[in-house]
């Protein structure tokens, strides 16, 4: 049984899930309507699409496993159970990280400017680096499937009385660990420095127009600092993310801690709930359809109130 605190996050909980879900169907679907009406799916589209629906699966992988967890923890105890939750999970989270490295790494190589070889070449074969970055995500699969195999499979990882049971060694655990998030690790170091060099692309901007004598911000410089925005926003949501998916893992290995378990799920909910409404309002086409729908439904209500009186 709940107590007060803890039905409390859980419906904060449960109203970020649902608001990500939303938000994140919301971007899917106007990304697809595009895709028909054009006939072509460009690589912003298809990246934003990829990186909603990944975080929709992800959510709804995360709710469930609590709610499990917190109301029917004997639902957990199957091997085959514990088997297809490990594969969803690096599935899916590797996955949402990899759309969202290609999304950083798309808008530093359309905004930034930099004059080196490398980046140039770069900035002509984009295809080229999506395809290393697909490379990057089936070796991190390659790596994480047969460690969660030899776990389950070895039965190493158990759930009895309601709490994990691992049955390895301190080091051995956390080898499977870097093993299990090493591309996780690496995606989101790649992203850390395409933040980086944006920031520096901005510095060395605003340096040329302060030499020119310009005293205005131009739109070279807007998109830099929105741009930096969205990626800045990102890291620090889902550094929380992270944090809230460790107390859960740490939780799972107690019985009987149900509120720090919720409270851990309450923020690992920011992520996906809140930077989705980031992304919709910093995409003018995304922000175009939210606004348009808004007024339809303020319309409608009108109506329905002019009709009744």
């Amino acid at each position: 049984m709940l107590g007060a605190m803890e039905g409390v996050l859980l419906s904060v909980a449960t109203s970020e899930a649902l608001l990500g879900i939303v938000g994140n169907t919301f971007i899917a679907l106007v990304n697809c309507m595009d895709c028909t009406r054009n006939k072509n799916l460009y690589n912003i589209g298809f990246i934003l699409t990829g990186l909603a629906i990944s975080r929709i699966c992800l959510v709804w992988i995360l709710i469930t496993e609590a709610y499990i967890k917190i109301f029917s923890p004997q639902l957990l105890s199957p091997i085959n159970i514990i088997e297809l939750i490990s594969y969803l999970w690096i599935i899916t989270s590797q996955l949402n990280v990899w759309f969202a490295t290609s999304l950083s790494i798309f808008y530093f190589l359309k905004i930034a400017n930099f004059s080196h070889h490398i980046f140039l070449w770069l900035k002509r074969r984009i295809n080229i680096v999506f395809a290393f970055l697909i490379g990057c995500l089936l070796m991190s699969w390659l790596f994480s499937f047969p460690v969660v195999v030899k776990m389950v499979k070895d039965k190493k990882m158990l759930y009895i009385n309601s709490s994990w049971q691992i049955h390895m060694k301190k080091s051995e655990l956390i080898t499977n660990y870097v093993f299990t998030n090493g591309g996780v690790f690496l995606l989101f170091i790649i992203m850390l420095i395409v933040c980086f060099l944006l920031i520096i692309s901005l510095w060395r901007h605003s340096k040329w127009m302060q030499s020119n004598e310009s005293g205005l911000r131009d739109l070279n410089t807007e998109v830099h600092v929105k741009t930096i925005k969205v990626l800045l926003s990102f890291i620090i949501l889902f550094i929380l993310h992270l944090i809230g998916i460790t107390i859960n893992v740490i939780c799972l290995l107690v019985p009987e801690n149900n509120l720090l378990f919720v409270f851990g799920l309450t923020i690992a909910f920011l992520y996906p709930c809140c930077h989705s409404l980031i992304l919709i309002l910093a995409n003018s086409r995304l922000r175009q359809c939210f606004v348009r729908i808004l007024q339809q439904l303020k319309c409608s209500e009108e109506g329905k109130e002019f009709r009744n009186t």
